[in-house]
């Protein structure tokens, strides 16, 4: 039956009186409700194989092409048990919040889609405080009042910041403090600074905060992946930084879509005002659902509790794992390293002598991901690769020092 025609004899049994007893199609039919006493089973299914997706053993890290890091299943839980309940998205980013920045040492935090949206929202809040007009405006500033202008040391032009330019600032690159100074000017909206890379920069943590400070200036930093160790979530509020902006999906290992903006409370609730559910902002397609912020919370709240020298020495045995198969074969070398910064993590690098192990490190890396099963490596150079297990299941180290030794024996032999 057509729609129009049965909203017609519909219409017209109700102007009748009479009754109606319509069998509609079956495609029409209402699915299972969730009250039905018998609802049907939904069948099991393995999407990855249905889809022919490609999964593998993860010894390179948290890359975001990699799909970050697996979750915890009590973060899973969380994600499902709030998903069967409505709720007002600002209340619970509110409650989520005031916990997350007791948790961290901030005066006010709120759950973002990521470090990188953390960073946009954090500088627009300091764009346009609670001004719903100003909101409304980003990223157009010009004939405005607001600033438009960030410094960044040229030591720490990454890509990533590209989400300080969504609020239509231009970025400033300087490389002393004397050119610091000579750079702010009005227009200067934020200092902003990059952890990972804060060895190469002439300008350290403390100095750049209070260089701030001088000039009435706010001050950032980018701590995106920069945890471990736990202490760096609440290090860089205790310091001074007016915001700080981390992933989530990580080695706190929350939602991959999910991050943080951690800061002074002004900045954080005039961030808000350009996240969703409001619209009309340049951060309305940074929405973060109600299960992604409780999950994250869950996840935040459990990795600051957990055993970390535990955790610590449990890496060390994996790493040592495929360390003792490796190290053994001729022309091969492998050394354990720690970085400083960023993914402080055993990791272990791994080279040989081209003259001895025939092969390349993208030839290695795609021996690996085509073996069964299929692991991906990290760091991969013309002789070198190297393998971090903080993202490895249990017992998967001894599956990558078998596929390890396997590769490298055959291409020295």
């Amino acid at each position: 039956m057509q729609r129009r025609e049965l909203f017609r004899r519909l219409s017209f049994l109700t102007l009748t009186g009479g009754a109606v007893s319509l069998t509609l199609p079956a495609s029409a039919k209402r699915p299972a409700a969730a009250s039905d006493p018998n609802p049907p089973a939904p069948l099991k299914r393995d999407l990855f194989k249905e889809l022919g997706i490609r999964t593998f053993i993860n010894a390179a890290g948290t890359y975001t092409a990699m799909t970050g890091s697996l979750m915890h299943d009590y973060v899973v839980e969380t994600i499902q048990d709030s998903s069967i309940q409505f709720c007002m998205l600002d209340e619970v980013q509110d409650k989520v919040g005031e916990k997350i920045a007791t948790l961290v040492h901030s005066e006010a935090a709120v759950v973002t889609s990521g470090a990188f949206s953390a960073m946009t929202l954090g500088l627009a809040g300091i764009l346009t405080g609670m001004d719903q007009k100003k909101v409304e405006q980003l990223p157009h500033l010009e004939s405005t009042d607001m600033k438009s202008e960030v410094i960044i040391q040229k030591a720490h032009e990454i890509v990533y910041n590209h989400a300080l330019k969504n609020t239509g600032c231009k970025l400033i690159y300087v490389e002393t403090r004397e050119q610091l100074e000579a750079a702010i000017s009005e227009k200067t909206a934020l200092l902003h600074f990059l952890n990972i890379e804060a060895d190469k920069g002439q300008i350290k943590h403390e100095e750049w905060i209070a260089i701030g400070r001088k000039h009435g200036i706010p001050t950032s930093i980018d701590i995106a992946a920069d945890v471990p160790p736990v202490s760096n979530l609440w290090k860089f509020n205790d310091m001074g930084f007016s915001f700080v902006a981390i992933s989530g999906g990580k080695a706190i290992r929350g939602p991959q879509s999910a991050g943080l903006l951690m800061g002074k409370k002004e900045i954080v609730a005039a961030a808000r005002l350009s996240m969703p559910p409001r619209g009309f902002n340049i951060g309305r397609g940074f929405k973060v659902n109600k299960e992604e912020v409780l999950g994250m919370y869950v996840a935040l709240e459990s990795y600051i509790h957990q055993d970390h020298d535990r955790e610590w020495r449990q890496w060390e045995a994996a790493t040592a794992v495929i360390h003792q198969a490796v190290k053994p074969i001729k022309g091969v070398t492998a050394e354990i390293k720690v970085p400083l910064l960023g993914n402080i993590t055993p990791t272990l690098h791994i080279g040989w002598d081209p003259q001895t192990v025939k092969l390349t490190g993208a030839d290695l890396q795609q021996r690996m991901r085509n073996g069964e099963p299929s692991i991906e490596v990290g760091d991969v150079q013309e002789k070198h690769i190297a393998v971090t297990v903080w993202m490895l299941k249990p017992g998967q180290e001894k599956i990558v020092a078998a596929r390890l030794r396997e590769e490298l024996t055959r291409a020295a032999t």
